[in-house]
């Protein structure tokens, strides 16, 4: 068995050790991908006006279907504290029927009102409701994340680093005309601290001239930079006068391991004078209990992002900031949060000239170990979309220490793959197909009045995101039409509201940015009607159900009368007639009697509870006014049927 048979067989092993581990982190990802992917919203629409439901829930009349319309009027005019009181009744008093969405918005309200531990245990109810379908959702969203990384694939073209060696290559970084890079090429053994930030072999900088056609002009990058200990990932301002990079944890020539026996990682600093590497200091923000690794700056040079599992690391590792003050001094590391950070690791950081962040993660969807991703940080946020540069940068096997000049396009990374010359080897690339960062997506649509279906020229249509902040608006032309672009990569609602009507939204999960089309049908705020308006299609009833053979108003379908009393209540000068109607199935004669008694069992109901018997009337029509074909001897189904039988509360006056 040759060397290189055997240093692949060693490093097999160990990779193997860490692909079961990185594996559970990827699913455990995916399940929380597949679950945010699968939070779909659909349109729900109110009526009548808030206080005519509040009337009717401050006489002690209540249902899940009555707060939760209230909640959602409250919510949708961005009362959230109103909002947030109508929604926990909801879910403590009709737990059974409460669907995944209102548990979403809950928790929406709760986190706008500085609630968040409570809104964090409703997301996890909302989780928790939704669970049962885990294993497709996984199935789908695994679909759609290697269809993106398929989309970004084939930017780059590849081709060796004219410098690998057969040992560990790796850690490019720009300085001068040249790179300095990592490689344990003296030593031959295998560079592993990148996965455990323990191990023991020897690594150190070298530096070279790219333009150079010797291999000879590969040199050391100076001898009080590298010792017995290991050195790597290094960072050096424009100016080629400071140094940062990665060294273990060594004082006065000596190691020193943590209370567990681990030799940590620190950056230092080092500064050129007169040629030579000197002045080299630990960084204050190192420590002997944690590692802090793999330096970057940013275009300004004022910041310094790296890696490390320092206290408040979400996961194995995290990517930090911290500022560099204009005395040389620093300020407090930041994690950059759980947009970028996941609960495994995320490193080897590095920033580019338009403020583009790439590193390397498993914990993100990838395509096997770790994988380079991209994240606009612009304006120093760090919520944008983390994207895979897809292949051939990524592969299989462990893909890291990316950098770029977007002047030039050209850059270096690392890779473990199995057609390289080394453990790890440096490959050359050159980007010929930009990146996209940003996903837009075309939404158009129409908005519509819902009883009429006019259209509703200069209604307002806005995008929120996830944290209740509008992102942009537009309002709708002579025909009713709007159009607006958002961001596909996050979560978004398109909410469409006008004066005098309820509005109304819909939830857009990440999408491919394909076109989509959202028409709006607004419902009016207030009841507006006149002679001969049907007041339940106004106030939008439910239908007002009566036992089989009985007339007497059933306790379901009494919220329903309420709500027309409600209305009467407000308008003390309208008089309606209620009308019932029954279906065909039944004698002619029976089914004429049977309405009449009921549309006297809902006039007699709605005067019990105070309505003067001189605004109301009463007519039963039997099966004499079908609405469908349903007639005697038709065959029809019971839903059919059903639409026959109804009551309606005709305004007279």
């Amino acid at each position: 068995m040759t060397k290189r048979t055997l240093l692949s067989l060693s490093l097999l092993i160990f990779f193997l050790g860490f692909s079961g581990r990185a594996q559970d982190d990827k699913l455990s990802k995916e399940e929380r991908l597949v679950t945010k992917a699968n939070e779909k919203y659909q349109n729900y629409s109110f009526s009548p006006a808030i206080d005519i439901y509040k009337r009717i829930l401050d006489k002690g009349y209540t249902s899940a279907d009555l707060l939760k319309k209230l909640g959602n009027s409250y919510y949708f005019n961005a009362n959230y504290e109103e909002a947030s009181q109508i929604y926990k009744r909801l879910v403590d008093e009709y737990p059974s029927d409460v669907a995944p969405e209102y548990f979403f918005r809950y928790s929406q309200t709760l986190k706008s009102l500085g609630d968040y531990e409570n809104a964090n245990a409703t997301m996890s109810k909302f989780i928790e409701m939704t669970s049962e379908d885990v294993r497709a959702k996984a199935f789908e969203v695994e679909k759609d994340y290697l269809a993106d990384i398929k989309k970004n694939s084939g930017r780059y073209e590849l081709s060796p680093f004219a410098y690998n060696s057969p040992y560990s290559d790796f850690a490019p970084s720009f300085y001068k005309e040249g790179v300095i890079f990592s490689s344990d090429r003296d030593t031959g053994n295998l560079a592993r601290y990148r996965h455990t930030w323990n191990s023991k072999d020897f690594l150190d900088l070298y530096k070279v001239d790219v333009d150079s056609i010797s291999r000879n002009s590969v040199t050391k990058l100076g001898d009080n930079l590298n010792t017995r200990l290991h050195e790597s990932t290094s960072i050096t301002t424009k100016d080629g006068s400071t140094l940062y990079f990665t060294r273990n944890n060594i004082v006065e020539g000596k190691y020193v391991k943590d209370e567990e026996g681990v030799i940590r990682l620190k950056i230092f600093k080092a500064t050129l004078q007169d040629g030579v590497w000197s002045n080299i200091q630990e960084l204050p923000f190192n420590s002997d209990a944690h590692s802090v690794a793999h330096p970057a700056l940013s275009k300004d040079e004022k910041t310094l992002y790296f890696a490390s599992d320092m206290k408040g690391t979400l996961g194995e590792s995290d990517i930090f900031k911290v500022a560099i003050e204009e005395n040389g001094g620093f300020g407090t590391p930041v994690n950059l949060g759980n947009n970028i950070n996941t609960e495994a690791r995320e490193t080897f950081p590095f920033v580019s000239s338009e403020d583009v962040l790439y590193m390397s993660s498993d914990g993100h969807p990838g395509l096997g170990g770790l994988d380079v991703f991209a994240t606009n940080i612009k304006n120093d946020k760090y919520d944008s979309a983390i994207v895979n540069v897809g292949e051939p940068v990524n592969s299989q096997m462990d893909d890291f220490t990316f950098i770029f000049n977007e002047e030039s396009r050209k850059g270096y990374f690392a890779s473990n793959r199995a057609d390289g010359q080394g453990a790890d080897d440096i490959y050359a690339l050159v980007e010929t197909i930009p990146l996209q960062l940003e996903c837009e997506q075309e939404i158009t649509g129409t908005v519509r009045d819902r009883i009429s279906n006019e259209v509703l020229v200069g209604a307002t249509v806005k995008v929120i995101d996830e944290n209740n902040e509008e992102i942009l608006s537009t309002i709708t032309d002579s025909d009713g039409n709007y159009s607006l672009t958002v961001d596909c990569y996050k979560g978004n609602f398109v909410r469409a509201l006008t004066q005098g009507y309820v509005p109304s939204e819909e939830y857009l999960e990440k999408s491919d940015a394909k076109p989509k089309i959202i028409d709006f049908y607004l419902e009016r705020d207030q009841v507006t009607a006149g002679f001969g308006d049907d007041l339940a299609k106004l106030l939008q009833l439910s239908t007002i159900y009566f036992d089989f053979d009985k007339y007497n108003i059933r306790k379901d379908s009494e919220l329903e009368v309420e709500k027309v009393i409600a209305a009467m209540e407000k308008y003390p000068s309208l008089k309606i007639k209620v009308n019932s109607h029954t279906d065909s199935r039944g004698r002619d004669s029976y089914n004429l009697w049977l309405s009449q008694k009921r549309a006297e069992s809902t006039v007699n109901y709605m005067i019990s509870k105070g309505i003067a018997k001189e605004r109301l009337q009463g007519e039963g029509f039997g099966e004499t006014k079908l609405i469908n074909q349903c007639a005697n001897g038709v065959k029809c189904v019971a839903a059919d049927h059903e639409l026959n039988r109804r009551s309606e509360f005709i305004i007279l006056e």
